[in-house]
């Protein structure tokens, strides 16, 4: 939108948590009228108020009332649910629902790089900036990791990469949302509450990251992922550039794994990345990730040498395959963002040794049957012995185990079992809304627990 437009415009933000607050600061910077609507009580929202007070936004607190849709422009939250009331007063009204992730973007005026996918955003992204930082190239990395992209899109000098995590939730309401460089990691069943239970209306909310883009335009997607593949095939664009990437195809854009080696197909030919085994970060997962941000950050400028070396010395992030502590041997991985069960598997194949795994501690989600945690440990060899679940769920496999009634319980019956070369893993596979406040806490308090054994 021009400056005159916005002043003509007025908007409602729901939700006022990360997100909410930084698109309210945006758009009432710009001269908009703006009104927040917080579905929290005033009593747990005094600081929410008082940022709102100071930059002269309306509010409201302990729920939505008709006041949130006398507005040309509703901004929804992530954690607004498309069929929240809320949403689908503001869409009978004729106001125009929109995300954080689009009004954010109308003033990013660099490229974007938009990094989604049911398991592996944060990794990648953050893997992804790390590659741009290193090879001295402007960049920023927000999103659905860390800071808000309304946070930082009044920074942009115009030469800056955004680098951004996007999630299913962002993409339900774009409109104009176009990443110059759109990558997509996987798409398997997850968050299916939010849509209806349908896995091809969450399909299909990821695929609208590609929806907006253009001939000259490029598309990272995984190649080993049918369900990806093949939406990819039926969704793309005419015109945009496609670099797939797996693990054995040779495409002819892309990268591909060949006698060990992490390679690159480009215009200008095959190149040698590094040897698979001198990638930092532990898993197969892992190396879909460094295969998708070596793609990404190599369509931005960062040459081989610095994307190599930053592959070498890239640490993780926090909370996904995190080293904790090695204790008379048994070492303490905290993966508490693994929220289903696909990154509970990927988790147990990256480690040889016989594992503990956690796999509880929140709000379960319904899965498919065909990925039961137990069928993916049974797929990994057989060699975990045991999955405990505190909790509710009790997971049986290949010795009876027991639940626990706390998390500092589960750490302890694990300590307690644990023998030297064993891994304890916290690897949830669900969300943590019923016993924390979110994956890091949970994570957080493990790592907490372990620490203290």
């Amino acid at each position: 939108m021009q400056e005159r437009e916005l002043r003509a415009t007025r908007f409602s933000v729901i939700g006022g948590a990360r997100s909410g607050l930084a698109v309210a600061s945006l758009l009432r910077s710009r001269g908009a009228e703006v009104f927040v609507s917080e579905q929290a009580a005033a009593e747990r929202s005094a600081e929410l108020r008082s940022v709102l007070d100071r930059l002269g936004v309306a509010c409201e607190f302990g729920g939505h009332t008709a006041r949130a849709t006398e507005a040309d422009v509703v901004v929804v939250s992530p954690g607004v649910s498309s069929d929240a009331p809320i949403v689908r007063e503001a869409l009978s009204r004729g106001c125009s629902v929109v995300s954080e992730l689009e009004v954010a973007s109308w003033f990013w005026r660099g490229p974007i790089v938009a990094i989604t996918g049911t398991n592996g955003k944060t990794t990648t992204t953050a893997l992804t900036g790390r590659m741009l930082s290193d090879a001295r190239i402007p960049s920023v990395v927000a999103g659905n990791i860390g800071r808000a992209f309304s946070a930082v899109a009044e920074q942009t000098r115009g030469d800056e990469v955004a680098v951004l995590e996007v999630s299913s939730f962002q993409l339900d309401h774009v409109r104009t949302f176009r990443p110059a460089v759109a990558v997509l990691l996987n798409i398997t069943p997850d968050h299916l509450d939010r849509y209806g239970h349908s896995f091809e209306r969450y399909i299909a909310s990821k695929m609208r990251i590609i929806e907006r883009q253009k001939e000259g335009d490029a598309l990272i997607y995984n190649a080993d992922d049918e369900v990806t593949r093949q939406a990819v095939e039926r969704s793309v664009p005419a015109g945009v550039r496609l670099l797939p990437f797996g693990l054995s195809r040779r495409p002819a854009e892309g990268a591909f794994e060949e006698d060990g080696m992490l390679k690159l197909s480009m215009a200008e030919g095959t190149t040698d990345v590094l040897a698979v085994e001198a990638i930092s970060i532990p898993g197969i997962h892992n190396r879909y990730n460094a295969m998708a941000a070596t793609l990404a950050a190599r369509l931005c400028g960062a040459g081989v040498a610095s994307l190599r070396s930053t592959l070498v010395n890239f640490k993780g992030v926090e909370h996904r395959l995190e080293f904790v502590r090695d204790r008379a041997g048994v070492k303490f991985v905290n993966d508490s963002k693994a929220t289903n069960v696909d990154s509970v598997w990927y988790a147990l194949q990256s480690f040889a040794s016989p594992s503990f795994c956690f796999w509880g501690a929140g709000q379960g989600k319904r899965l498919q049957p065909a990925r039961a945690p137990g069928a993916h440990a049974r797929e990994g060899g057989g060699r975990h012995r045991g999955i405990r679940r505190y909790g509710t769920v009790l997971l049986r496999f290949h010795r009876p185990t027991t639940t626990a009634s706390s998390m500092a319980e589960a750490v302890r019956i694990a300590a307690g079992s644990a023998v030297g070369g064993d891994i304890v893993l916290l690897s949830p596979a669900c969300a943590s809304f019923d016993w924390f406040e979110n994956y890091e806490h949970r994570g957080r308090v493990f790592k907490e627990l372990v620490m203290n054994l």
